[in-house]
């Protein structure tokens, strides 16, 4: 009887830890999973939100949250340390990175152009000079038949009627790549304007629109309108966008391939951090965007999940890129970013 109870103990023994062996792969998966919250920028939020999709089906343990709420709401919280990740299309400046406890890594994930959209029925090809352009953003010029607008488009229908101007209502990364590359033209402009993610706009009852989609839904629908959105919002939403005349005297119409061209030539420092002012060749108003990331978080998951991350979006999300209208990351850039961010993410 004794052996019997014995046996019938080993048995048992055996049992529950033949269990817990069986379903310690569940319990690890449990263990591992990990969510990220992310916000920031709405330029790339349609690549983004991409991403988040398509990293989960690879890695089903990780979850990717992005609220696109505008890179100044991205570059602040990620100050406030109350997200995983930020999202901006304006490099963060000095002071700002020194005001991130926990160090920040400036991850580039994509460049892009914004389109200078306008609502103007029966005028298609609208062509915008590197003197005209600023200046009707600078509130110089304030009616469609300016004589500079009529110069750049001879022979058009320009009507008689003022233009309303739509602007972005929050802090955007959007609007310091396009402020960013009007001060570098105009010394009006950046005197009067300058390259901002919230500028004091000097326009007469400008109209102002939330994110991308804001601005892009309020030109469709204000006759005599003209803004700024990230191309693939031109798009999507069925905008005209100008041809806007480049560094060789080109007019040039946004566009994949002659961003590609803008952003073909630029070099990036140890830090990642890039202003595109006014590019040699390409359509000239374009700009990166980058993930913001900490270099320290509260738990080495936390810490593993951001690079796991990371390394999906620079390896494997590139090829998504061009699907919706951004540029890539060049391949040495990749190597590099990755270094920095798999040796110094903690």
């Amino acid at each position: 009887m004794i052996f019997s109870t014995t046996l019938l103990n080993r048995v048992a023994t055996t049992s529950v830890v033949a269990a817990s062996v069986a379903l310690s792969p569940v319990f690890t998966a449990i263990a591992q999973a990990e969510t990220l919250n992310g916000a920031g920028a709405t330029f790339p939020a349609p690549l983004y939100e991409r991403y988040a999709r398509e990293v989960n089906k690879k890695y089903p343990d990780l979850k990717v949250n992005y609220q696109a709420i505008g890179s100044g709401g991205g570059i602040r919280q990620v100050i406030a340390g109350t997200v995983d990740f930020g999202g901006s299309d304006a490099a963060m400046k000095d002071d700002e990175i020194a005001k991130v406890k926990k160090g920040v890594i400036l991850v580039p994930t994509a460049g892009g152009a914004v389109s200078v959209v306008y609502n103007l029925p029966g005028v298609n090809n609208l062509k915008l000079s590197r003197a005209t352009l600023p200046a009707i953003f600078a509130g110089q010029i304030t009616n469609w038949n300016d004589a500079k607008i009529k110069s750049d488009n001879p022979g058009a229908n320009l009507p008689n009627q003022p233009i309303k101007f739509v602007v972005r209502a929050d802090g955007s990364g959007t609007t310091f790549i396009f402020t960013n590359h009007l001060s570098a033209i105009n010394a009006y402009f950046k005197g009067r304007i300058g390259a901002n993610t919230a500028p004091k706009w000097t326009l007469p009852n400008a109209l102002k629109g939330k994110g991308n989609p804001g601005v892009a839904a309020l030109v469709a629908r204000t006759s005599g309108s003209i803004g700024y959105v990230e191309y693939d919002f031109a798009t999507k939403n069925k905008l005209k966008s100008a041809l806007v005349q480049n560094k060789k005297g080109e007019f040039v119409a946004p566009s994949l391939q002659s961003a590609n061209a803008a952003l073909s030539t630029v070099k990036f420092p140890d830090n990642y951090r890039v202003f595109v002012g006014d590019p040699g060749q390409g359509y000239p108003i374009v700009g990166l965007t980058w993930l913001l990331v900490y270099k320290q978080y509260a738990t080495p998951a936390k810490a593993n999940a951001v690079k796991k991350w990371v390394n999906w979006v620079l390896k494997d999300g590139q090829q998504y890129n061009d699907d919706l209208n951004y540029t890539k990351i060049p391949t040495d850039v990749v190597n590099r970013v990755l270094q920095t961010v798999n040796s110094t993410v903690k």
